[in-house]
């Protein structure tokens, strides 16, 4: 039975923040934070383990607001249970530089786990969450000692479960059995539009009970029966859990509840007096009575909480020092502190191999090399393995064991590497996820929000080009790699053989600031000799590769497949340097002088060749440059044949170059 509504002023606190701040700052959601208040009330003072004075505590349950347009309810939430976020933060909600923007972005707000507004992507971090959650815990975890156990709690939304990705996340969640992973369904029957069953009369129950999760239903504004559904929900460990709970949007606001006005618009000033009276709430904006606050305030449960798992670590430090440095250190994100020079006298092995081979082996060669110095590796595909070449010896799936480290993500796309992000967010692992470079696409906007949180996520892209051959344009890839060039605070490398190949994932593996595409080949490359210098280089992005005979006059510009076609051009040609261009990212961060030592602003006659779209290469070459690559979709054929065909060879730029020079 649900308690009258002017008798709830703890979850009122929610509602009238949230109506407050979205007034004063005239834009916002209020809906969804009133109709979820009393769900929020359940989880956030009954069962989220956290410590608002230690937002980062290492064995927190992870709390994740997928419906991201909803944040006011998680900015009331922090607020209210005493996290460093004030009411003058919420006062400035959705305003230039205020720690509450509009949706919650990871840094800006303490105890924001994730960054969520594309609608989805939330519930598929939640799920990358729980996945991360049961694998660090079958790693670590002893009979008599747990020091990895906790939650994931998740609010999703209409939206969230129409978005494909969804999908993709949910059934790989049920099939993992993640049963640490609590979501809660607001399931009010309102999108922007207005009622959802013109457009999803989708049957939510069945569909996730056929994903093989647990699927209660409940009253959303009865507490008795969100404290039984949750008890419930974490008592079933095999298997993760839905709690559909039918609520009013806007519940509280006489004239405006239960319809689309009260989704993505502030109530105005009327309304908001009369939805005060119908909650019984005779305090002015933004007040909280004392009362109310010491109801949510958390600080000493929290404090409680994590001093008791501190007794636990130490006795499990005592016991198992080995494997407690591990965990401190991979949760750090810190990189074992001989990792380095041990990749580096791996790649002082890889270059005196000097072999030529495709360098989607190249980069599974490296994978063998640096996986097992790394325990934090946790490697995927979204299927492919064989093709990706994503597998290495020590690899164990995990869906046979919990404590693998690999992934098998079945062809999911997007939701692979949503889950990826949210395995990163969590700690303790790197994760990597590899597919063909044209199915990116798919993945697309995870990619992105990657970058956008500044989360160490290695994306392996492999079948760079047309040099796929008879798979046809449908897999030939043109236009992704610009795209992913064009991504704010991702590197995209290329690489053209073993050396470069190695180079680019020790350099993936060490920046911690962000993600990192590897992108490789599916046909052989031939091996390029470098000096030591020139292998030192080769990690600032662009480096010379071949230096000219006799004076300078031209610059040939290549990546990947296309350096081999520059260099055999190198050999026709007098007067000219090859520069091999693996990561443009990290070459244009290298200081002024380097990147003029490497590309003299005087030699204007550039040539740049990549089989991949032209138009990213301009920057480089200049108005008075060429660059040879694709402006079309490709073709069904060999692969020589198809480089022939579309005018990607030694002739073009050898043809090129002396007309820039002539």
């Amino acid at each position: 039975m649900t308690t009258p509504l002017n008798e709830r002023r703890v979850a009122n606190a929610i509602r009238v923040l949230a109506m407050d701040a979205v007034q004063k700052a005239n834009s916002g959601h209020p809906g969804a934070p009133m109709g979820m208040a009393d769900i929020a009330d359940v989880v956030w003072r009954e069962f989220l383990s956290h410590n608002p004075t230690n937002p980062q505590w290492a064995n927190r349950d992870r709390f994740v607001l997928s419906n991201g347009h909803g944040s006011m309810l998680h900015y009331a939430l922090l607020h209210l249970t005493g996290y460093d976020l004030s009411i003058e933060d919420l006062k400035s909600f959705r305003q230039l530089h205020s720690k509450t923007p509009g949706h919650p972005e990871l840094g800006y707000a303490p105890g924001i786990e994730t960054t969520t507004g594309p609608l989805g992507q939330g519930i598929a971090n939640a799920v990358g969450f729980a996945l991360a959650e049961k694998t660090l815990a079958a790693q670590f975890n002893k009979d008599d000692i747990s020091v990895v156990d906790h939650f994931t709690y998740c609010f999703l939304g209409d939206g969230c479960l129409m978005e494909g990705v969804s999908h993709e996340a949910c059934s790989l969640a049920g099939t993992l059995g993640l049963g640490k992973l609590v979501a809660y369904y607001d399931d009010n029957g309102i999108s922007i539009d207005g009622e959802v069953e013109g457009w999803f009369s989708d049957d939510t129950e069945q569909r996730f009970l056929a994903y093989g999760w647990q699927v209660l239903k409940v009253d959303g504004h009865d507490a008795d029966a969100l404290r039984a559904a949750t008890l419930e929900a974490k008592a079933e460990t095999a298997k993760p859990t839905l709690i559909i709970c039918k609520t009013i949007i806007g519940l509280g606001s006489p004239n405006k509840q239960g319809k689309e006005d009260c989704h993505g618009a502030p109530l105005g000033n009327d309304e908001i007096a009369l939805t005060r009276a119908a909650l019984g709430w005779t305090e002015g904006p933004f007040e909280i009575p004392t009362d109310v606050y010491a109801a949510w305030n958390a600080k000493d449960k929290g404090q409680q909480a994590e001093a008791a798992w501190n007794e636990t670590f130490a006795a499990y430090a005592a016991k198992y020092p080995t494997e407690a440095a591990d965990l401190k250190r991979r949760m750090s994100g810190e990189l074992p502190s001989d990792f380095v020079a041990k990749a580096d006298a791996y790649i002082a092995e890889v270059n005196a191999k000097a072999e030529t081979v495709a360098t989607r082996k190249a980069s599974q060669n490296a994978i063998q090399a640096f996986a097992p110095l790394l325990s934090e590796i946790l490697g995927g595909s979204a299927d492919l393995a064989g093709s990706n070449l994503t597998l290495w010896k020590g690899a164990k799936g995990v869906q046979d064991d919990a404590a693998g480290n690999y992934v098998h993500y079945g062809v999911r796309e997007f939701g692979m590497t949503a889950i990826a992000n949210g395995v990163a967010l969590h700690g303790g692992f790197i994760p990597y996820v590899a597919t063909f470079l044209m199915f990116m696409e798919y993945a697309r906007n995870a990619v992105r929000m990657s970058a956008l949180m500044k989360q160490r996520v290695i994306h392996v892209y492999t079948h760079d080009s047309i040099g796929l051959g008879e798979d046809g344009p449908t897999h030939q890839p043109v236009e992704q790699i610009a795209s992913l060039r064009g991504t704010p605070n991702l590197n995209t490398w290329r690489p053209c053989d073993t050396v470069e190949a190695a180079i680019s994932w020790k350099s993936a593996l060490v920046r911690a600031e962000g993600p990192t595409a590897l992108i490789f080949s599916r046909q052989n490359l031939p091996f390029q000799a470098r000096t030591d210098a020139q292998i030192a280089d080769v990690a600032k992005g662009g480096y010379v590769l071949a230096k000219e005979k006799g004076e300078l006059k031209a610059i040939i510009i290549a990546t990947g497949s296309e350096v081999s076609l520059a260099m055999e051009a190198y050999a026709q040609l007098d007067g000219v340097r090859v520069v091999s261009m693996p990561c443009a990212e990290e070459f244009v961060k290298q200081d002024a002088a380097y990147r003029e030592a490497v590309l003299p602003s005087n030699i204007r006659a550039r040539v740049a060749v990549e089989a991949a779209h032209v138009d990213y290469w301009w920057k480089f070459v200049g108005l008075d440059g060429k660059v040879i690559g694709m402006t079309t979709y490709g073709e069904s054929a060999p692969a020589k044949d198809l480089y022939q065909f579309f005018g990607i060879t030694t002739e073009a730029v050898v043809a090129a170059v002396k007309e820039l020079t002539a």
